[in-house]
């Protein structure tokens, strides 16, 4: 069994460790690098914590982190919120915690009042489009090549409509 739980600063160390086994663990699915993620200070984290337009979702199974999600301001949209920085520890995949962490990022960003949720997948990332389209977000036909040294890889936008 998990549990999913809003995080605030003071959880920022539990944070950033699972952002750095992120990182390590799955590089080609995020834009920022382990290296260029470990620069960021205590006090950075801790800022990214209690921003009031965000929130950070983890996941925990027995006491151990598994799994991390961010719902912020989208970057393009202003209507609209992001899902960002989604991973799950290869223990925990296929046990329903991918699926906890979107209901908490959407279930924020509904209660925000957002209108949609947008996110980005990358192409060589099977299992997470179809994660994503299990939970409705559907291709936007946006696509964005990540930035180097993950250059040749591309990500594909998806979004999934708040709106009754």
């Amino acid at each position: 069994m998990f549990a999913i739980e809003r995080v605030d600063p003071d959880a920022w160390e539990r944070a950033r460790a699972l952002r750095m086994r992120a990182l390590q663990d799955s590089p080609d699915a995020f834009r920022v690098t382990a290296d260029e993620e470990a620069a960021t200070t205590a006090a950075e984290w801790r800022q990214r914590l209690e921003r009031p337009d965000a929130a950070t979702f983890l996941a925990s199974c027995d006491g151990v982190d598994v799994g991390l999600a961010v719902g912020a301001p989208h970057h393009q949209h202003e209507a609209d919120a992001g899902l960002y920085a989604m991973w799950v520890a290869p223990q925990a995949r296929g046990a329903g915690v991918g699926g906890a962490l979107i209901s908490a990022v959407i279930e924020w960003a509904r209660g925000a009042g957002y209108r949609a949720v947008r996110l980005e997948v990358g192409s060589t990332n099977a299992r997470a489009a179809r994660l994503y389209e299990r939970a409705g977000f559907m291709p936007t036909g946006v696509t964005a090549a990540l930035p180097p040294p993950r250059a040749h890889l591309v990500a594909h936008e998806r979004v999934l409509d708040l709106q009754p």
